[in-house]
């Protein structure tokens, strides 16, 4: 999967479920909560824009997206959130980070370690793999009805460092200062873009047994099922 966020694909597997749905919207109102704190207004805090537009892409009501805003800002009351990075391996020695929000750091700490415990992986050190990683700006793009060649040309001549194909999917990664300038320039040539964020991104890949990415898969998905976890990244080709 490279530098593609786990949680995006799981998430457009099964956005069709209530119970998932459900989970993706505490996910995003605590993703808006945290980006908030740097201002309400879009147009001047990117690190909103991309997480309301983010919101919107999963039909998540506009009540729900300005309630986490106020919340944010201080309006109104709200716990006491606080962003977490963890490290660990999978199996096979995959390199994973693990981001998430969190109002209980060793609640989540704790609920980390289990699920690593019993999938397979093995909590680290902080600093122990996020050096095999690099903090970029990701933008996936459908390749639905579009000539991937003329894509890809389309992403370097915007700006992009690099792009990688997941299946119908281009990943185009940017400079993360870049990210907004290159998503724009995108857009006005007609680009639709999925999703546009900043990710961590491995600077090798490893390639596993399929016992073993099935056994990774499992464990993300396991991750996933915790309302803290926001994201999660691995070296897995």
């Amino acid at each position: 999967m490279s530098g593609h966020s786990h949680f995006s694909s799981i998430k457009h597997k099964k956005e069709a479920n209530d119970a998932q749905r459900g989970r993706t919207f505490s996910k995003l109102t605590r993703e808006i909560i945290i980006a908030s704190r740097f201002g309400i207004d879009p147009e001047t805090n990117n690190r909103l824009r991309v997480v309301i537009e983010k919101a919107k892409s999963m039909n998540m009501p506009k009540d729900n997206i300005e309630r986490a805003i106020k919340k944010g800002s201080g309006e109104t009351e709200g716990a006491r959130l606080e962003e977490v990075l963890f490290e660990a391996y999978g199996p096979a020695g995959v390199a994973i980070l693990i981001q998430g929000i969190t109002d209980n750091n060793k609640r989540t700490l704790g609920d980390v370690k289990q699920i690593l415990n019993q999938y397979g992986g093995k909590f680290v050190e902080s600093g122990s793999v996020k050096w095999l990683f690099e903090r970029k700006g990701v933008i996936e793009v459908s390749a639905a009805g579009i000539v991937k060649e003329e894509l890809e040309l389309k992403a370097i001549e915007a700006g992009a460092e690099d792009t990688l194909w997941h299946e119908e999917m281009l990943e185009i990664y940017t400079k993360p200062e870049e990210l907004e300038k290159v998503k724009k320039l995108l857009e006005a040539g007609g680009v639709k873009i999925d999703s546009a964020g900043l990710g961590w991104v491995p600077k090798e890949e490893i390639k596993v047994e399929e016992k073993d990415r099935e056994a990774c898969q499992r464990l993300f998905e396991a991750l996933d099922e915790n309302e803290a976890i926001t994201d999660v990244y691995s070296n897995l080709a």
